[in-house]
């Protein structure tokens, strides 16, 4: 379970910018991502998605794999993240809160549709499957090929 690639998009609209580590901040997000310090609600100081998600979504719809399309902070490999939905995580020394699934917009559908696959499909088939909010609870930085683990609670195994 690791990190596969990371992403920051600084103002809103713009293409994304990889990086090989980012900065996160206790409660504010991404460093240098458009939405840095702007989260007045729990859950979105950065976005993770599952690699096998997009390249299945690609794959099913005949399309080149882009680990961007949903335009998520964090791209992982090897983790079903709607488990770490509600419960504590580190991505390498960061600890992380994952608040809500991460289910797809309007924007993601427009985005994604084609000709064959309508916006409406498009919605469908992400739910559920459309990533992790979360918020960030320690300052550090998130490299990539980090590993992401759970953390237990106190006083269980």
């Amino acid at each position: 379970m690791n990190v596969e690639r990371i992403f920051i998009c600084p103002e809103h609209g713009m293409e994304l910018f990889e990086f090989e580590r980012i900065t996160v901040k206790t409660g504010l997000g991404v460093v240098g991502d458009r939405n840095f310090g702007k989260s007045t609600h729990p859950g979105q100081n950065i976005t993770l998605v599952e690699a096998e998600e997009i390249e299945l979504f690609c794959s099913e719809n005949q399309l080149p794999i882009d680990l961007t399309i949903t335009r998520r902070n964090i791209v992982t490999r090897g983790v079903r993240l709607n488990s770490l939905e509600n419960k504590e995580f580190s991505i390498g020394t960061v600890r992380l809160r994952g608040v809500e699934l991460c289910e797809p917009c309007s924007l993601l559908a427009e985005n994604l549709s084609t000709d064959s696959l309508p916006a409406k499909e498009v919605i469908r088939r992400w739910l559920q499957r459309g990533g992790l909010r979360a918020d960030v609870l320690s300052n550090g930085e998130i490299i990539r090929g980090s590993h992401i683990a759970t953390i237990a609670k106190k006083g269980t195994q």
